[in-house]
């Protein structure tokens, strides 16, 4: 399969803006193509948004986006949004858009927006709005809805990012780990299968929803 690169090169000072609802949700979906991202263009930066970081989840917000972005990170910015409310305050929400114009990102990753949470889709929807002339990836959450979709957008990973990302989210996110879902073979699992899709030589990938690319 032919695979496509960023125009400009490993050189290219590459803004990329991170947009997650919940404080796992970046690393989550994205965190590999973030830690993919870092190694090949050296002078990118990674403007990170979380609109649900309350408690001890602010904390372990701060510690993820360090750990994947490195040096590289702008941010995080950490907003108290109450979560599965998003959507009754969209006003509220939608003023935080509004200042996120200016960092006028190459890339933005995103919540997919067939996402069964209701949070999930606003951000979605409120980065569709607000960008529209970027290129976006919207990234997936596996739950238990069962709302995995099928995607068109892989970004292959090595067994060592894929690794590394699974153990950085469990690690990094204490307060999640009553969940039953919650842990590495989850992530895992969903990045082996992702991979076999795209047939990653490593076996090993993220994917993403994108609406429009221009080659």
């Amino acid at each position: 399969m032919i695979q496509l690169q960023l125009e400009g090169g490993p050189q290219r000072a590459l803004k990329v803006l991170c947009l997650g609802c919940h404080s796992d949700d970046i690393e989550i979906g994205c965190g590999g193509a973030v830690m993919r991202l870092a190694e090949q263009y050296p002078n990118c930066e990674f403007h990170w948004v979380v609109f649900n970081a309350i408690g001890a989840r602010e904390a372990e917000a701060r510690q993820a986006a360090g750990l994947f972005a490195g040096p590289r990170l702008r941010g995080p910015l950490l907003h108290k949004f109450r979560d599965g409310f998003m959507p009754y305050v969209g006003e509220e929400v939608k003023a935080i858009f509004e200042e996120l114009k200016s960092i006028s990102p190459d890339l933005v990753f995103t919540h997919y927006g067939k996402d069964a949470h209701q949070d999930h889709r606003l951000i979605s929807e409120l980065t569709w709005n607000t960008f529209r002339n970027h290129l976006i990836l919207e990234y997936e959450i596996p739950k238990y809805d069962g709302d995995m979709g099928r995607p068109n957008v892989y970004i292959p990973l090595t067994a060592e990012m894929s690794q590394k990302k699974a153990r950085g989210i469990f690690q990094s996110f204490v307060s999640q780990h009553s969940k039953q879902w919650f842990d590495e073979t989850t992530f895992l699992s969903l990045m082996r299968l992702r991979g076999m899709e795209c047939n990653a030589d490593s076996g090993y990938a993220e994917a993403f929803y994108s609406r429009k690319l221009v080659l």
